[in-house]
């Protein structure tokens, strides 16, 4: 019979947040597929957790994913797990249990870390009905998403970097409207955690008056 593909969300910032079942998976699988071994094997280390790492990322998960899938079909069980979050999730996953669906390989994914929903609860914003789109296409194509997001009339959440959020917020403003109300959300779980409620000019104020670092979180209100 096949092994069990396991999807394990990490904490993004607070390591209380580890389930217990997280940690029992982890404890059982055969491996384990992360992004960085490095920064996985602190994880691993913290909750005395010894078992192989593989690196599974971005630039590898074309190659990576065959030789998984047949040591899943051997019948070993494997956990993949990102450097935070739930995997699949603007993270390394999709490709992997696309594999197994058309492999009809059997996938597990157990509930847990995401930055992106607490950052919609704290919002403040419509969140019955919301679109998330994750990253913004880096150059090629971003205006078109933009475009097609700002007809989207519903709450949109979208991940953002430190080094793009002034600009992000900039065509926020050009594509949704001046009077657009937005939320942002960073270092979600951590000591400095911090949301941010306003307009959009509100938000470019923000944005530009301090530094912000962590992985941001947009919540913007385009609903009717």
């Amino acid at each position: 019979m096949s092994g069990i593909l396991y999807f394990v969300p990490t904490p993004i910032g607070n390591l209380e947040d580890m389930t217990f079942r997280a940690i029992k998976v982890l404890k059982e699988v055969d491996y384990i597929l992360c992004e960085d071994t490095r920064t996985s094997g602190i994880l691993l280390k913290h909750y005395e957790i010894s078992k192989p790492l593989k690196s599974y990322h971005l630039h590898n998960e074309h190659t990576a994913t065959e030789k998984v899938i047949t040591d899943l079909k051997s019948g070993q069980s494997i956990a993949i797990i990102t450097d935070a979050g739930t995997p699949g999730i603007s993270d390394p996953g999709y490709l992997l249990g696309k594999a197994c669906a058309d492999e009809d390989v059997e996938m597990i994914c157990l509930p847990g870390a995401t930055a992106f929903v607490p950052a919609l609860v704290v919002s403040g914003l419509p969140n019955h009905d919301f679109y998330f789109a994750g990253f913004l296409p880096q150059k090629k194509g971003r205006q078109t998403k933009l475009k097609q997001l700002a007809e989207e009339k519903k709450t949109i959440v979208l991940y953002e970097s430190p080094h793009k959020i002034n600009t992000t917020l900039e065509q926020i403003k050009e594509f949704f409207g001046e009077h657009t109300k937005v939320s942002l959300s960073r270092e979600i779980s951590k000591k400095f955690e911090e949301t941010k409620r306003g307009t959009i000019d509100e938000l470019i104020a923000f944005s530009k008056s301090k530094t912000l670092k962590g992985e941001i979180v947009l919540i913007i209100n385009n609903c009717i």
